[in-house]
């Protein structure tokens, strides 16, 4: 009988260029980093890249393909289906393009980003993740990352707030 690991995904978004080396401890030793859009700059993936494996995909700061992201993506990670996006919610209301694309798609977990709001929430039975914005603080809204526990059948999120101040970012 063979036992499945659980695996640690690291759980990014809304960096729009700031690469905060804060992250670094809380990522290290992760299998995979999932970034959520608006990565702002491809030095971030480049810089991630060094942590980890990285899928990711635009977002509208990014000018969404021009980046050479896609949209959307649909992972398969511990035997669960992710869902990875950008645009989940505006002005507080789930998007009807997104609602059916869950709807259709039915992923155990949707990661996402844009409103730079931690959420932790269930839309049906897909577990919507977003860590927060971990570029520079805008609004008066917390800095975060997110990791993934994804194992047995079963996922744990967890949120991790990030100073509200990036630390300085040596190259």
């Amino acid at each position: 009988m063979t036992k499945r690991r659980t695996l640690r995904i690291g759980v990014i978004t809304d960096t729009h260029g700031l690469y905060d080396p804060a992250i670094e401890p809380h990522f290290r030793g992760v299998e995979e980093i999932l970034h959520a859009g608006d990565i702002g700059d491809k030095e971030v993936i480049r810089r991630l890249r060094r942590l980890a494996p990285v899928t990711a995909v635009s977002g509208n700061v990014d000018d969404y393909e021009a980046s050479g992201f896609p949209r959307r993506r649909l992972l398969r990670r511990g035997g669960l289906r992710i869902a990875l996006c950008h645009v989940l919610y505006e002005r507080g209301k789930m998007t009807p393009e997104a609602e059916a694309w869950l709807d259709r798609e039915q992923p155990e977990v949707c990661v996402f980003g844009h409103s730079h709001r931690p959420t932790l929430a269930q839309h049906g039975r897909t577990l919507l993740f977003n860590p927060g914005s971990a570029g520079p603080r805008r609004f008066s809204l917390p800095r975060g990352i997110g990791i993934l526990m994804v194992g047995a059948g079963r996922t744990t999120p967890t949120l991790i707030r990030l100073s509200d101040r990036a630390a300085a970012s040596p190259p």
